[in-house]
């Protein structure tokens, strides 16, 4: 396994430098007093693509080699992975291809064609996502991004929370969602490496909780199509992140579909920004687990925004 390092954040950190937000970090004292916690919102869902990917995205396509960016790049994704990958492609002014499930939101679908993206649909689940795009390579001779289980995607990731520590100061914790892995795994390394002290927690849905299982079993555990309206942490662990979680992570938390969706209202009507469920899984874990994080400064990476207006959970 090719083991990405503090050393590979700072320098994805110059590499991304032009073709990614700073993001703001914001606080709101109505839901720190419900937390218990000083709060630090790292604010992705105003990047690039709006959402974080747009981070280890432009680290990897731009970490391409001019022989190997003329064959191109593909992925698979439900979304977000996937309009950044066509937006790093569009900057660097080479082709993208990109295989999403059927079921992916509509505005996912219109940012990766937006973005100049060609979109290869398939059924949803990870064993049809990874068939559809191992025949778009085989037809394309592209290069293969994976979503989160690469170490320029990784390194790409962990700029996220270094900027997060470098902004906000001192953090007790940082608290980030978890799917397949590739947010919380830079986050182990910018903690790692800029503030050693600081825990990193994962949050995870309960209807998608292979990391949770996975962390307990000492192996991975792997769901293929989970249920969750947190549609972008349906991934499971690849051997890469799984050594993050293992090693790195003090625990995983998880939070039922009710406590996502509340927690996503609360940031809409207390913050007034629009985050996607799966940003709010990490609020949720922090306000379902006020004794952990009692008293303590903490981070919370907003991964998102990227949301169907139309399909709103509150909606009736």
């Amino acid at each position: 396994m090719d083991i990405p390092t503090f050393d590979d954040v700072l320098a994805a950190q110059d590499r991304i430098g032009p073709h990614v937000h700073r993001t703001p970090v914001l606080t709101n004292g109505q839901l720190g007093d419900l937390a218990g916690a000083s709060l630090f919102f790292k604010c992705e869902n105003f990047q690039k693509v709006g959402a974080f990917k747009a981070r280890g995205a432009c680290n990897a396509v731009f970490s391409l080699t001019d022989e190997e960016a003329k064959r191109g790049v593909a992925t698979h994704s439900s979304g977000n992975h996937g309009q950044a990958i066509a937006y790093a492609a569009g900057r660097r002014g080479i082709h993208s291809t990109i295989v999403m499930p059927k079921t992916a939101a509509k505005p996912k679908f219109d940012g990766v064609r937006g973005y100049g993206g060609e979109v290869v649909t398939c059924p949803p689940g990870t064993r049809s996502r990874e068939e559809a795009v191992a025949a778009v390579l085989e037809r394309t001779g592209a290069n293969f991004i994976h979503p989160f289980d690469d170490a320029h995607v990784i390194a790409g990731q962990g700029t996220c929370g270094l900027e997060l520590l470098q902004d906000a100061g001192h953090l007790d914790a940082i608290v980030a969602p978890v799917g397949g892995g590739g947010l919380i795994s830079g986050t182990c390394l910018a903690a790692s490496g800029f503030s050693p002290a600081t825990k990193v927690y994962a949050a995870e849905p309960e209807q998608a909780d292979d990391a949770c299982r996975s962390k307990r079993a000492g192996h991975i555990v792997e769901d293929d199509a989970p249920q969750t309206i947190a549609d972008g942490l349906k991934a499971s662990l690849k051997p890469l992140t799984f050594h993050f979680v293992a090693n790195h992570v003090s625990e995983v938390l998880t939070v039922s579909e009710k406590e996502i969706v509340d927690a996503m209202r609360l940031v809409w009507e207390r913050m007034k920004i629009v985050i996607e469920p799966s940003s709010a899984v990490a609020v949720a874990a922090v306000l379902k687990n006020r004794e952990l994080f009692a008293g303590q400064r903490v981070g919370i990476i907003l991964t998102g925004g990227n949301v169907d207006l139309d399909r709103l959970p509150w909606a009736g």
